[in-house]
């Protein structure tokens, strides 16, 4: 699966993006079918302390995508949620999938 990876409003060091493409490299071992993903993480400008954010697009085929958008104190964590999520949308598409 391919992994492209973008960071917004800071610059991100390659501890964080070896990181976000382990965590999201084993979303392939739910679904083999993933085609690709494409990570953005934002820092937002807001005073709040969760200001990291995490947005993380699946490719899947039949040309659908499945997303996850998450907010947390750090990026790890905002990746975690994120990749729980999209498990969770993998498991769903699978039985679509093997219903047709």
């Amino acid at each position: 699966m391919e992994v492209t990876f973008q960071s917004v409003h800071f610059k991100a060091d390659q501890k964080l993006i070896d990181f976000c493409e382990k965590r999201v490299g084993k979303l392939g071992l739910f679904f083999e079918g993933v085609i690709a993903s494409e990570v953005i993480l934002k820092l937002e400008k807001d005073e709040d302390h969760e200001n990291k954010v995490a947005e993380i697009k699946l490719s899947v085929p039949l040309n659908e995508y499945l997303f996850a958008k998450k907010q947390a104190k750090s990026f790890e964590e905002a990746v975690d949620l994120a990749v729980d999520a999209l498990r969770k949308q993998l498991d769903k598409y699978k039985m679509k999938v093997k219903s047709k």
